[in-house]
C-alpha cells in the first residue's frame, strides 16, 4: 500500500522552520540541510507490505508415506515452495485412522502448520468414532480442496471369475455371506464404501478389517481376500499390471486412466458415484491472511503442467476451491457420513 500523507499545510509548516538571516552561517547551513532532509522524507511514498516468512511451512499427512494421501502434497511440494518463497516440509504422522496427525494439526499455534484432510479424517471419523481428539468442524478452517479422488471396487480375478459389475453382483448373490471384502480397518472410508455397496446391491458380504491399507491390499493381491474398496490412485498400478480387476469407479464419467471401466451410475447405482477427496486445512487460530496466501499458492500450483501431468497419471483430479467452500464441504460430509454410519450400524469405540 502506498501512502504519501502530504498536504500543502504540512509543507508550509516545514518551510516556516527554515533558517533566518539573523542566524550565524554555520547554524543556517545545518538548519537548511536538516529541513531539506525532512521535506525529502515526506515526499518519498511509504510502502507497507507483508514480509515473506522464510521459515518452513509444515504439512502434516495423517497417514503413512506412500499411500494416496501422501501422494497429493508431494506432487505439489516443490512448486508450492517456490510460489510461497519458503520451504515446504511434509511430515507423516499416522495412526488411529488419521486422528493422531489431525489432532496435532488442531493443536498447532505457530501459524505454519497445516494438514491434509481427507474424507476419512473430516467425514468418516466424526461419524463413527465415539471419542475423537479433534472436532472436524470446530477445530479447523478449510484452506482448499486440492483434488477429487475417484473410488474403485477391485477384485482378485484368480478368486472371482466376474468380468463386470453385473457378473460380480450375480456371483455375490449366488454365494451369500461366503465372499469377504478387505478394508484398511473398521470405520475407514473403505468400510463405508463397502457398506454402501452392500445396501445398494442387496448382496451379503463379510467385512475383513485390516490395520491399514498396505496389509489389506497385500492380502487381496496374495489371494486371501477377493474384494477391495479403494481409491483409484493407490490401486491403479495393480490394475494396470493385471493383478487386480477394476469393476466400477465412483466418478461422473469414465476415467482416462481406466477407459474400459464403467462408473457406478452406468452400472445402475448412481448413489455410489461419490468420489473421495483430499484437501488442506489449518488450525482455527491461523490468521485469515495466511490462509488466503496458502490457498492462492495451492490453486496456482495445481495449474502447473508438471503437477497436472502427475495428477492425471495417478487418477487424481485437481480442484482448488475457496476456503469458504471447503469449510462448508467438510460440514456437509460429516453429516452425510453420519447417515451412512447409522444405517450400517458402524461405530468405533
Amino acid at each position: 500500500m502506498v501512502s504519501r500523507g502530504n498536504s500543502p499545510n504540512l509543507y508550509a509548516s516545514v518551510f516556516e522552520t527554515l533558517p533566518t538571516r539573523h542566524e550565524n552561517p554555520t547554524m543556517q547551513r545545518r538548519h537548511f540541510l536538516s529541513t531539506v532532509a525532512a521535506v525529502a522524507a515526506m515526499s518519498v511514498p511509504t510502502i507497507t507490505m507483508a514480509q515473506t516468512d522464510t521459515r518452513p511451512l509444515r504439512i502434516i499427512v495423517p497417514f503413512p508415506a506412500g499411500g494416496s494421501t501422501d501422494m497429493v502434497p508431494r506432487n505439489l511440494q516443490d512448486v508450492l515452495g517456490k510460489l510461497l518463497g519458503q520451504p515446504v516440509i511434509i511430515e507423516n504422522k499416522a495412526g488411529a485412522g488419521g486422528s493422531i496427525g489431525m489432532s496435532e494439526v488442531a493443536r498447532a499455534t505457530d501459524g505454519l502448520t497445516f494438514g491434509i484432510a481427507t474424507l476419512s479424517t473430516h467425514g468418516v471419523n466424526p461419524a463413527v468414532y465415539a471419542k475423537l481428539p479433534y472436532n472436524a468442524t470446530e477445530d479447523f478452517v478449510g484452506v482448499t480442496e486440492i483434488v477429487k479422488a475417484p473410488g474403485v471396487i477391485v477384485i482378485n480375478p484368480k478368486l472371482i471369475p466376474a468380468k463386470n459389475f453385473a457378473e460380480l453382483v450375480a456371483y455375490l448373490k449366488a454365494n451369500p455371506g461366503k465372499v469377504s471384502y478387505a478394508t484398511p480397518g473398521n470405520g475407514t472410508i473403505g468400510h463405508m464404501w463397502g457398506a454402501q455397496f452392500i445396501k445398494s446391491t442387496g448382496v451379503d458380504m463379510l467385512h475383513i478389517p485390516y490395520r491399514g491399507a498396505g496389509p489389506a491390499i497385500n492380502d487381496v493381491l496374495g489371494g486371501q481376500v477377493p474384494v477391495y474398496f479403494d481409491q483409484v490412485a493407490s490401486s491403479l498400478p495393480h490394475i494396470q499390471g493385471g493383478k487386480l480387476r477394476a469393476i466400477a469407479v465412483s466418478w461422473n464419467e469414465r476415467l482416462a486412466v481406466l477407459p474400459d471401466v464403467p462408473t457406478y451410475a452406468e452400472a445402475g447405482h448412481p448413489e455410489l458415484n461419490d468420489p473421495s477427496w483430499f484437501g488442506l486445512v489449518a488450525p482455527k487460530n491461523v490468521p485469515a491472511e495466511q490462509v488466503a496466501r496458502v490457498q492462492k499458492a495451492v490453486t496456482q500450483a495445481l495449474q502447473d503442467p508438471a503437477v497436472k501431468k502427475r495428477m492425471d497419471a495417478q487418477g487424481l483430479y485437481p480442484s482448488g476451491t475457496s476456503s469458504e467452500a471447503f469449510t462448508r464441504q467438510i460440514a456437509s460430509e460429516v453429516q452425510k457420513m453420519k447417515v451412512v454410519a447409522t444405517s450400517a450400524n458402524i461405530s468405533v469405540n
